[in-house]
């Protein structure tokens, strides 16, 4: 027999049940595959999110191959946000992405960046060949398209064989920035995304040395919040998400 107490004790419980407030359930969600450059972007971009629309974003960042790669082992994100079209493409044929979400949402920039500013006297590409210049970081150009682009634009403004001995290469591009802010890297070509407002002499590389950098989204064809996905998308792409890409450093149509 349960006792008075008990009775007591089990009403209070199912009032407290009845009582708790909206805001104690859970928060809908969007789980994003973040290319690494986006780093800086979204600790903005997410916050805004959330506040106009109640959804909670997870950010998960890496080199666009590597999340690709995750993609394509089941990985549970609703959105994928490359650096390139390609891996993007890849993954519609595969039927891992929706191909009627497919759409560039903005264009990346490249910059040279020396942490030590004017000091060492690093203007222009053709400066890395300086004997100052011991170490140059980059993201490694088979996972990372920034990488790919960066060294794209070494060689084309003719420097390539002369500084190549000084690269070192990082898993991702903000990886790739790291080391300029630990002090590691002397000069490091990067998104000019992370690295606008970190001091030093920030320049950004001409883009007529490498081909565009052309940055997909997709919704994934498994996707777990597929409403919140689209909201997030429709947020890069045509709400105040553009305007903030657009002031992160980004190119937007």
């Amino acid at each position: 027999m349960v006792s008075y107490t008990g009775h007591v004790a089990l009403l209070c419980l199912a009032l407290a049940w009845e009582a708790a407030p909206a805001s104690a359930q859970p928060k809908p969600e969007v789980v994003v595959a973040a290319a690494a450059n986006l780093t800086q972007a979204l600790k903005g971009i997410g916050p805004a999110f959330e506040a106009e629309t109640g959804i909670h974003p997870v950010f998960s960042a890496a080199s666009t191959a590597q999340l690709a790669q995750q993609i394509e082992y089941g990985a549970p994100f609703d959105v994928f946000l490359a650096a390139d079209t390609e891996h993007v493409d890849q993954l519609v044929r595969k039927n891992l992405i929706d191909p009627a979400s497919r759409a560039v949402y903005a264009r990346g920039v490249i910059a040279l960046w020396t942490p030590q500013g004017d000091t060492q006297g690093v203007r222009r590409l053709e400066d890395l060949v300086s004997p100052e210049i011991r170490v140059i970081a980059i993201a490694k150009p088979e996972l990372a398209p920034y990488g790919a682009a960066a060294v794209t634009a070494l060689k084309n403004a003719g420097v390539w064989s002369r500084v190549q001995s000084k690269v070192v290469y990082a898993e991702n591009i903000n990886m790739a920035r790291q080391y300029g802010v630990l002090g590691n890297a002397d000069a490091v070509l990067t998104a000019y995304a992370l690295v606008m407002n970190s001091g030093g002499m920030v320049m950004r590389v001409d883009p007529g040395l490498h081909p565009p950098i052309d940055q997909a989204l997709g919704v994934l064809s498994r996707a777990e919040h597929p409403a919140a996905a689209r909201k997030f998308v429709e947020y890069l792409m045509r709400g105040k998400g553009r305007d903030a890409l657009a002031r992160a450093g980004y190119l937007v149509r």
